[in-house]
């Protein structure tokens, strides 16, 4: 049996796995080759897409990072509204209850204020005396027309009826607007009580229905004529009803 060269052995085990490296690198080599000449034109646009595809998948754990803070963001930016709506809306009920505050303040010191004003003007009132109101007097002509109103404002004051034609055209009937006219024919002159006045009242009569307020003189006009029209006004009703002698 030949004697076995180990060193040889171990030199042609070296050499042909080296011949099966280069054979493999060369196959390999060639197959790149062949790769790269097969490849589309447009092999960099693919290979591109595929990497920028490989990248949005790689980063989707990012993109949901991003929404979830911008949700948060939001979520915090309304918080932050409502409070500060909450704290304006606070404000303003402390604006308005100060305000409140402040006009019942001014409306009870007016308040106040008037009735300290009523006050003392009450005060002043009674401290000083009420001056009763002077009337004047009135003025009346001293003529028929004069004396017919001036018995007509105090037939008024006495409940005593009668109007400006009934007692003037009586008294015009009797004596002609004469006061001082006195009739010594008729039966009462005969018997002596003689009509005398305006109205041709005798004394008898005129004593019986004489106003109180009125001059006690039968030949006074306005003294006649209210007697006159009292008595009327006892038998007739109003000196109104009178048309003839009465």
């Amino acid at each position: 049996m030949p004697k076995f060269n180990l060193s040889a052995y171990r030199t042609a085990v070296t050499k042909k796995q080296m011949q099966k490296i280069g054979i493999a690198g060369a196959g390999a080599l060639s197959a790149a080759a062949l790769a790269f000449t097969v490849v589309p034109a447009d092999a960099e646009t693919t290979t591109n897409e595929a990497g920028q595809a490989a990248s949005v998948v790689y980063s989707a754990d990012q993109i949901k990072n991003v929404k979830a803070n911008v949700a948060d963001q939001a979520a915090g930016a309304s918080v932050k509204a409502e409070a500060v709506a909450a704290k304006q809306a606070e404000q303003k009920a402390e604006e308005k209850k100060a305000a409140d505050e402040a006009a019942a303040k001014k409306a009870a010191a007016d308040q106040a204020a008037k009735e300290r004003e009523a006050k003392e003007a009450a005060s002043r009132s009674a401290a000083r005396p009420v001056a009763k109101p002077v009337e004047a007097k009135k003025v009346y002509a001293n003529n028929l027309d004069g004396w017919i109103r001036e018995a007509l404002d105090i037939m008024d004051k006495n409940d005593i009826p009668g109007s400006y034609h009934g007692l003037y055209k009586n008294i015009i009937r009797e004596s002609s607007g004469n006061p001082k006219a006195i009739n010594l024919w008729d039966i009462n002159a005969q018997n002596g009580i003689p009509s005398k006045g305006l109205l041709q009242v005798i004394p008898p009569t005129f004593e019986t229905y004489h106003v109180k307020g009125t001059p006690d003189d039968i030949y006074h006009p306005v003294a006649n004529i209210v007697a006159a029209a009292n008595y009327a006004a006892d038998r007739y009703g109003t000196i109104d009803n009178v048309n003839s002698a009465y």
